[in-house]
Order: structure tokens, then sequence, then C-alpha cells
């Protein structure tokens, strides 16, 4: 990052992510919330919130615990999921250590299975998502189905979820996003003001806590990325390549794609992954007599590869095209991710045939084995460009 750019986040934000979380969720708990562990961006949010809970992101994406989830686990299996599972093995997430239950999907055979094993530890809900969304049927389907886990979360904390609270959360998802919304929008510029190190610690923030809770952060980082604009001072150099990153959830120890970009020069403008923007890329029908189905019809956009036939992704991904401008467009898939792996076919057409832009897919794991790999295909990639 150029270091004329005063950070957007101070080290209250930046410095220990993990403690900094630990602390508000202990401190929500101390307040009688009871706090509820999720993987996966299908995971109604939402709902967990109008039960008076809080909604947690739990360990996954680190290296150093893949060797434990081997113990069960086939070392053939994806590292997302051997890695979320040793956390538990180890007894090293202190988010799953914190809650109170875990809500599960069906978007991958190996989740599934490993959601299997965990119920034994922590009350769990497993939902099971419609992986056909266009059909008539699935967004009512989805919407019982959230139903079910209201009426779980109920049952297990003895509360009651109002009508009333739920479109009270939908206002505020709304209002959250809209803010992040924003802040996304000053990496449109050219060069980007605004780095994907400061989105994705956004984003992680962002996951964590209501919009009531963070709005005044986030106003204040969007003012600060106005006076950067004002003062025309931008993240890296005006002919850096511009990147767009789409396919698997990419956190933790799988940075390292981005950080291998910007060292190859280029600038990471688009984080297009669940763990990324998506997660706040659309707002939730507002004032219906029915949120329930409105959260159903929300969560049924989110274009996982696991959805078939995924038109929503290539919709998706003209728009971010459109929007910020890249010159080049890299997929992550993770070793045995089958689903993103046979969709970057589909992908990789796309982009070059549609949009004329260069595509390189990587796949990779959470390990430093392959980084010079990877750090001589992006030089390739954008040489290609230059040539």
């Amino acid at each position: 990052m150029d270091t004329r750019i005063e950070p957007l986040l101070n080290d209250e934000y930046t410095g220990l992510p993990t403690k900094r979380a630990i602390a508000y969720l202990q401190s929500r708990r101390e307040r009688g919330a009871k706090i509820v562990g999720a993987y996966c961006s299908y995971a109604p949010l939402e709902l967990i919130r109008a039960a008076g809970a809080v909604p947690t992101i739990l360990c996954a994406y680190a290296n150093a615990t893949v060797e434990a989830g081997e113990t069960v686990l086939p070392a053939n299996l994806c590292p997302l999921i051997k890695s979320s599972y040793g956390f538990i093995l180890k007894d090293t997430c202190p988010f799953f250590g914190i809650s109170d239950a875990v809500v599960g999907e069906t978007t991958c055979d190996g989740k599934k299975k490993m959601f299997e094993l965990i119920s034994a530890n922590r009350p769990l809900f497993m939902m099971d998502l419609p992986q056909l969304p266009d059909e008539e049927e699935a967004v009512g389907t989805w919407a019982v189905m959230l139903r079910k886990f209201a009426a779980f979360l109920e049952k297990t904390f003895d509360v009651r979820i109002e009508e009333d609270a739920i479109e009270d959360e939908i206002r505020d998802t709304n209002r959250k996003n809209r803010l992040m919304e924003t802040i996304f929008s000053y990496a449109e510029h050219h060069p980007p003001l605004i780095s994907w190190q400061e989105q994705y610690d956004l984003i992680m923030l962002a996951q964590l806590a209501k919009a009531s809770e963070l709005e005044g952060l986030l106003t204040g980082v969007i003012e600060r990325l106005e006076e950067r604009k004002r003062k025309g001072i931008a993240h890296g150099p005006a002919d850096a390549r511009r990147v767009l990153v789409t396919g698997c959830p990419v956190g933790g120890d799988s940075t390292k794609v981005f950080r291998i970009i910007e060292e190859a020069g280029g600038r990471v403008v688009a984080l297009d992954a669940c763990s990324g923007m998506k997660l706040f890329a659309a707002q939730i029908d507002e004032g219906t007599s029915d949120p329930m189905t409105a959260l159903a019809k929300r969560y049924l956009q989110i274009p996982c590869s696991c959805m078939t036939p995924n038109t929503r992704r290539l919709d998706a991904m003209d728009a971010l095209i459109e929007r910020f401008r890249p010159d080049a467009v890299v997929e992550v898939v993770l070793h045995a991710c089958h689903t993103y792996n046979i969709e970057a076919h589909k992908i990789s057409g796309h982009v070059r045939g549609k949009h004329d832009l260069p595509y390189l897919k990587i796949v990779t794991d959470y390990s430093t084995g392959d980084v010079e790999q990877i750090r001589t295909r992006t030089e390739a990639l954008f040489e290609s460009i230059s040539s």
C-alpha cells in the first residue's frame, strides 16, 4: 500500500481482529445474548439476530489445522472443510468455543458430512438448500426451511421470533449493504482509492456486527475515502493491472493469492466471492406481508457454484466487469472443490468470449508450497496483457 495513504481503520480494528471479535461476542453474551456459529453466506443472519442472538463466522481458512482434520477426513477433501474440522478437533477456534449452536447447509457433500460429525459437539440445524433456484417452487421451499430454522432457534433459546423483529433486521441489513457498496465503489476509480486488504478488513467487520453498531465507523471510512479522492491519493500506480478475483471463498492463508497479485504489480479491485462482495450485493424486500419469503428470495440470489444452472453468476460477473473495469480475471479454486472447478470452464469461456479479457485459474490450498508457481503464472498473465 502507498505509504502516503492514511489508514482507513486504526489499530483497534486491524491489529488483533480475532481478539476484537471475541471481545465483541463476549460483551454481547454478558448482556444475555446467545451465539450462533455459521460457515456459509446462505445462513440467514437476520433470523439469528431477530431471535436476540448474535451470529459469528467460524474458523475455516488456516493451513495449521488441516493435518488435524485429516486424522478423520480424507486427505483429498477440500482444505476449507479439513481446516474447519481441524479447528474443532484441536479446540482452537474461539468462535466455535463460544457458540451455543451452529447452522449448517447442504452446499456441498463434504461440508454436509462434516456437519454430521460436529453435531455431537453443539446443537446444530441443517438447512436443505434448493439448488435449482430458477424453479417455481424454490423460493417457497427455502422459505419453509427458514421457518424451520426459526423454530429451532425459538426452541433452543426459549425465545419468540416476531415478524416485526425480522423486518427490523432486514432494514438493518439493507442499510449496512448500502454503506458497504458505497465503500466498494472507491475501487472503481483508476487507480483504486481502496486496497483489497482494506476491503477485506471491512468485510470481516461487517460480517459480524449490525449496521446500527457499525454506521459511525463505516461513514467515517467513507469520509476518509472522500478525502483521498480530493487529494488525488490512490492505491498504487495508474498503470497497475486491475484484477477481479472470483471463485471459492478466500480468507486467511488463501489470501496469499491477493498478495502475489499485488507483488507482481497488479491491484485487486473486486473480491467476487461469498467471502467478499457477494455478502453485500443485494437488497432484501422491505415492508412485505411475509418477511420470511423476502429473506428466502434474497438468499437464493447468491450465485454459489452449488446452484444449477448458475446463470446468476454470469450476470453478476457481467455487472462487476462493467463496474470495476478489470484488465484480467483470476479464479481461485480450492483443491477438491469440484463445483467451482467444473464451473471454471464456463466462467473462462464467458470472460474470454464476451468480455475479451485474460483469465487465469489457480487451483490451490492453504499451504505455501505453490507460492512461486502462482507468482510465475501471475507474472506471465500480466506480461501477456502488456504484449
